[in-house]
């Protein structure tokens, strides 16, 4: 009896510990599989829907989409995490580029942002009845539709539902939202089983920053697909503002390469297609700022680009004239050899400026341009009756040797010697006099007799004082 009941209890013993020990061994085989992981997420899950007391529809939905995903889980694309970057693009290429080459958003785009698309998207499964995006959210998320059927759903202000549209394999959504930051006009939900790419805005804007040009054909696929995509006037609106907006900061990027010097950054622009003629707020070009900063080897791309030399900002600058300002006589030249002008709009006023400034060097840059030592300003004044009557004895040498002339009066019939007389300054005074006598011997006095109708003579004296203005 006794030996019955140690079997008994020995067997017993041997159960519970056979069980605890083949329990335990499985536990460590099965750790950290999927199937223990979903169970896990199932059951946290289940946890949170019963503390917050969720409706029946949404414990699910929630409850199908988890399972979709776990179903799934075998052929999406987590399992290539451990595999190189550059091997899962070529993966990614080979089974989403034959979608996204097809979407009518990506029209008239380049091969290489396409691809760049391509290499950074990620795939999802949705079931029927799944609201992926509802109207009125401002989304983070482009989908591209590769297998299934959504229904674009308007909502009124009565609450009522109405089908705007069906998105077939090779549609698109949500880049109305993604791309000009307005609230999303409306609700995309599953009809059918579908299988969607998933681009993330961060990605997204960041490959826009460097294929500027393709986000420009973006914004017009968008609005030649109004009729279908936009509802109403306003949304046209918001995004004839955003492409304003982004042609504005680009054009500021490209100024900025210009200004900094950055050759580089610059042919990157070109090469993406921006235009190297876009201008700023203060209307200057990239070859305005490349020219005032003297950066001769930007300067000579913009020219190879076929940039125009002549272009005036809004205070009537020409490249040529910024060069020249800022003393880059390299860049000036340049120019000069590209037949740039400085195309002053009031020659006068500017040179009367430049010596009222007392600046010889930018006079002596200015003069071997072409620019007329004779110019006047509103007040009929060159800018050597300026030299004479602030006595400036090396600005009136330099405009008396760039051809000015002594004999031009002013509005009030004043010369530059009259005025040189009133500065009181001698060396002037006789800087301007030698340059009167100069012109006389040149220009000799000559007489003509000219017999009147009683016979008298009237002797008229001709001389270089017949130039004056």
């Amino acid at each position: 009896m006794r030996e019955m009941i140690f079997v008994m209890i020995y067997v017993s013993f041997d159960m519970v510990l056979g069980a605890y020990l083949i329990g335990n061994m499985t536990a460590l085989i099965v750790k950290g599989s999927k199937t223990e992981k979903f169970r896990d997420k199932m059951t946290d899950l289940i946890k949170y829907l019963n503390r917050n007391r969720l409706g029946r529809d949404i414990r699910n939905q929630i409850k199908g989409h988890l399972r979709l995903q776990y179903e799934s889980s075998y052929t999406e694309a987590s399992v290539l995490q451990d595999i190189p970057i550059s091997i899962r693009a070529k993966i990614s290429q080979t089974l989403y580029m034959p979608y996204i080459e097809k979407v009518p958003l990506f029209k008239g785009c380049s091969a290489e942002f396409i691809n760049q698309i391509v290499i950074r998207l990620h795939e999802e499964f949705f079931l029927p009845g799944e609201v992926i995006m509802e109207q009125g959210n401002v989304v983070d998320q482009l989908y591209f539709v590769c297998h299934g059927v959504l229904e674009v759903v308007g909502t009124g202000e009565d609450g009522s539902e109405e089908t705007v549209s069906l998105l077939q394999p090779n549609s698109s959504f949500g880049e109305i939202s993604l791309v000009c930051n307005i609230p999303l006009p409306y609700t995309i939900r599953v009809c059918e089983l579908c299988r969607l790419l998933r681009l993330d805005k961060q990605s997204f804007s960041n490959i826009l920053e460097i294929y500027f040009y393709d986000g420009r054909k973006i914004l017009n696929n968008i609005l030649e697909g109004k009729e279908s995509s936009l509802r109403d006037k306003q949304l046209e609106s918001d995004l004839a503002f955003h492409i304003g907006k982004q042609e504005a900061e680009l054009a500021l990027r490209v100024n900025s390469a210009a200004y900094h010097g950055d050759l580089y950054e610059l042919k990157g622009f070109a090469r993406a297609g921006a235009g190297l003629n876009r201008t700023d707020y203060d209307g200057r070009s990239p070859l305005h700022l490349a020219a005032s900063r003297g950066y001769e080897d930007i300067t000579r791309f913009l020219i190879q680009e076929g940039v125009d030399i002549n272009i005036k900002d809004k205070f009537g600058n020409t490249p040529l004239l910024e060069a020249i300002k800022n003393g880059h006589d390299h860049v000036a030249s340049l120019l000069v050899e590209e037949k740039a002008e400085l195309s002053l709009d009031d020659a006068g006023s500017f040179l009367c400026s430049v010596v009222s400034h007392g600046d010889s060097d930018l006079l002596k840059r200015i003069l071997s341009n072409g620019i007329d030592p004779n110019s006047k300003d509103y007040d009929h004044r060159t800018p050597l009756h300026v030299a004479a009557s602030e006595g400036l004895h090396m600005m009136a040498k330099l405009l008396i040797e760039a051809g000015a002339s002594v004999f031009s009066k002013d509005r009030w019939g004043k010369t530059p010697l009259d005025e040189g007389r009133m500065s009181g300054n001698k060396n002037l005074i006789k800087l301007l006099e030698d340059a009167k006598s100069a012109h006389l011997s040149e220009f000799p006095p000559h007489s003509q007799e000219i017999t009147g109708e009683r016979g008298c003579s009237v002797v008229v004296v001709l001389s270089c004082l017949c130039l004056e203005n």
